[in-house]
């Protein structure tokens, strides 16, 4: 995989700090984000790894990255929060559903729109979804963080079907499993590092065009 490249927006803990492990094990170039300075994803600096400066809900900050037009292998825009503590939509505030779909749908979206390009004809672009974005799955509550999700995966098949399409790129709505980070708590199921290397194994058998919702394991999920 010595000539595959891969640009991971939100990269500097958590799942996003794992896939850039991963993907530098595997022989990827990989450019990588950051809000503000990370010493963990510093200390993963080599010749393969290119550091930026970047935030989703910032446009001025990922626009111009310097990025050549068919660059790119991969696109994963990896962003979220859970949102308002009581994620009750009945007492959300305007500016509590204003923050959590900027960040977690609009945001990643509207990112993934302006660096389409960069990725080329047959490549994958990828955004961190959750399965608690499904509709068919659903069991009520956390309900702005689902509605967030839902919303993630209705603009990613948008993507997909009026801009993707014609280049054959694959968009892929993502479920890593219930991770052991800081927002999935130390009693869940997976290691960040058994996510990562099931997302990348994903990432690398991608490239087919059209739209999926999938997990870590490559199995389609209920939209």
């Amino acid at each position: 995989m010595a000539d595959k490249s891969i640009f991971i927006l939100g990269a500097s803990r958590g799942i996003g700090l794992g896939l850039v492990k991963t993907f530098l094990d595997r022989g990827w170039n990989v450019v990588a984000s950051e809000r503000a300075e990370s010493a963990d994803l510093h200390a993963l600096e080599c010749d393969a790894l290119r550091i930026v400066t970047a935030d989703v809900t910032e446009p001025d900050s990922y626009v111009d990255l310097g990025f050549e037009d068919g660059q790119l292998d991969a696109l994963i825009i990896n962003a979220g929060i859970t949102g308002a503590s009581h994620q009750d939509a009945s007492k959300a505030t305007a500016d509590e559903v204003s923050h959590v779909m900027m960040t977690n749908a609009f945001g990643p979206a509207r990112a993934a729109k302006s660096l389409l390009p960069a990725i080329k004809d047959g490549g994958t672009l990828g955004v961190m979804s959750s399965l608690m974005g499904s509709i068919s799955d659903s069991s009520g509550g956390y309900e702005l963080y689902r509605t967030s999700k839902t919303a993630l995966n209705m603009l990613a098949k948008g993507i997909s079907e009026q801009d993707a399409s014609p280049r054959e790129i694959e968009v892929l709505a993502l479920h890593p499993g219930w991770v052991q980070t800081d927002m999935g708590g130390s009693n869940a199921a997976l290691t960040i590092e058994e996510s990562v290397n099931g997302l990348a194994d994903v990432i690398e058998k991608s490239g087919e065009g059209g739209f999926r919702f999938v997990d870590y394991s490559g199995k389609e999920l209920a939209f």
